[in-house]
């Protein structure tokens, strides 16, 4: 989707500040980071939100949910971490294109 600040992230069109990359995911550090560790994980296919998977999506979510812990131990998250999916304007979502958050480390904010 040419007008997606995600996807043109994952085409090099804009900078960011890359963690990890194959040929389904490209994870980065987020801009405003909410813990000493904040990575947002994408899939490289263009997905709206949680809201519009389909069975096709299947395999790659799957296959996201697993890359996670390996991600957070990369970044020193040994003791565990916090994973977000914001899904909607209501849900919290900014940008349109489906993005799992890891968090963790110092500076984790609470559920209060």
């Amino acid at each position: 989707m040419s007008n997606c600040l995600f996807c043109k992230i994952v085409a090099g069109e804009i900078p960011s500040s890359k963690v990890y990359e194959d040929d389904q995911i490209f994870v980065f550090n987020d801009i405003s980071p909410k813990a000493a560790v904040h990575l947002l994980v994408i899939p490289k296919i263009h997905i709206v939100s949680l809201d519009d998977l389909t069975s096709e999506h299947q395999v790659l979510i799957a296959y996201m949910m697993l890359k996670l812990p390996e991600l957070a131990r990369a970044q020193g998250l040994d003791d565990g971490f916090r994973t977000i999916i914001n899904t909607g304007p209501g849900g919290g979502q900014e940008v349109g294109h489906l993005h799992l958050h890891i968090l963790g480390g110092k500076g984790m904010p609470g559920f209060n």
